[in-house]
């Protein structure tokens, strides 16, 4: 919450871990209580993402599959979005992070533009390696990735307006 990107951030986009992903409900109440627009990922049928507003209310929510999804209108604004928190397995020195094989995120930030949407993954401890990881010609880098201890930056710090 104390980093800059997010600090200035108006919309970001989060999502809501399970399973051994680190957890975000904490992060994504934090982010809606500072008043700012929080985006959660949908699945699409071609198992692309679109993002959907979300205001921390549970009912909101459905099931779909292993995972929690919000309900209501997609978000139609994408290169509005300031900040993208990404799920991952692991990221290595350079930023290639690895999912989980789907490609969904890689095509959302794909769409983003790269001069506006600071796109930090979260990975937890002994996630960030220093092994290179396999990347493919549609894989998506992050800007910088956190674990429970530390951010590392893999690009320099954008400009405060």
């Amino acid at each position: 919450m104390e980093c800059p990107e997010i600090q200035r951030a108006q919309i970001v986009a989060s999502y809501l871990s399970y399973q051994y992903e680190p957890e975000t409900e904490d992060l994504n109440r934090a982010l809606i209580a500072s008043g700012k627009e929080l985006l959660l990922p949908r699945l699409l049928p071609d198992n692309d993402l679109e993002w959907v507003s979300w205001g921390g209310d549970i009912g909101q929510l459905k099931e779909n599959g292993k995972i929690k999804e919000p309900k209501g209108p997609a978000f139609t604004n994408e290169v509005q979005i300031d900040v993208v928190i990404v799920p991952a397995l692991h990221i290595d020195q350079k930023g290639n992070r690895l999912g989980q094989g789907g490609g969904s995120y890689d095509r959302a930030l794909h769409r983003l533009p790269a001069e506006r949407s600071w796109k930090i993954g979260l990975v937890g401890s002994g996630e960030l390696t220093s092994e290179k990881i396999p990347v493919e010609p549609h894989d998506e880098k992050v800007d910088a990735a956190a674990t429970p201890e530390l951010i590392v930056r893999f690009r320099n710090l954008r400009a405060l307006e």
